[in-house]
Order: C-alpha cells, then structure tokens, then sequence
C-alpha cells in the first residue's frame, strides 16, 4: 500500500507544480494535463473504494481504526472526510475546464489542491503506519495477515 499511496502523492504533487502553466514545457496541453488531473483522482477514487470495500472491513474486525462505525460519510473524521469533499470538488473543477478551457485558472487548480493536500497526505500516511508489520502483529498471526487481500 506504501507505493500507491507515496504514487498518488508524487502525481498530486505535479499536478500542483504543473498548474501554472508549465506543462506546456513538458509536451503538455491543457488538455492533456486536465486528463491527468482527472486520471488522478479517478484513480485515488478507486483505491478509496477497493479498501474500503476489501480491505478494512477485515482490518476493522480486529483493528479498532478501521471498523466501520458509521455508513454516514458526514459523521466520519476530517482526515477521511476531507479529502473525499477535495476530490469531489477536484473532479468538478477539472470536468468545467475540459468543456471551457478558456476559464481555466491556475489559482484556482492550486486553491483546489490546496484545500485537501495536507489532510490528503497526513490520512494516506497514517493508513501506511496503521497496517506497518509491526502493528499488524498486534492484532493478528502471520498465517492471517498472508491472507489479507494487500
């Protein structure tokens, strides 16, 4: 999970470089770094969901932080909440740009990023540290943890 989650904050983190403009330097047009930037998300979107779906539900049996209190996404914490509603509004932003790329803004891509970037981050690094060997000994054996779906 390491890897996804250090990907997905390396393709953020271009994102946000590129969005002055300077795409244009790589070879890019504004439409091809739009459709990076929705590629992105789409991709943090299904990863969200294959863990959600897959993966924590049986962390979640043993491991108090990934049981699954509340259906309710409203009732759940900032650092889950928070970047769902960023990318949310990402994929709205990137969606009017592609149908009027005239009213493209770099301030507003950044403003964007910048909104969920920190608690982005902080909640994929706290999921890597959550399920680090050393504490997943805390909560099962071996022959358990060969099983999970990860």
């Amino acid at each position: 999970m390491s890897g996804f989650h250090e990907w997905f904050k390396q393709e953020f983190n271009t994102l946000y470089t590129l969005a002055d403009g300077s795409f244009t330097s790589r070879g890019l047009s504004l439409a091809h770094y739009l459709e990076t930037a929705k590629t992105m998300n789409r991709h943090l979107k299904m990863h969200h969901t294959i863990e959600e779906r897959y993966v924590f539900p049986i962390l979640g049996k043993k491991m108090p932080q990934f049981a699954k209190e509340n259906e309710d996404v409203t009732q759940s914490p900032p650092s889950y909440n928070a970047p769902i509603l960023g990318l949310v509004k990402l994929e709205k932003l990137v969606d009017k740009w592609i149908d009027e790329p005239s009213t493209y803004s770099p301030k507003e891509m950044r403003d964007c990023l910048d909104s969920f970037r920190d608690v982005l981050f902080h909640h994929l690094d706290e999921e890597v540290e959550d399920i680090r060997g050393e504490n997943l000994k805390k909560y099962f054996t071996l022959q358990e943890v060969a099983g999970l779906p990860i």
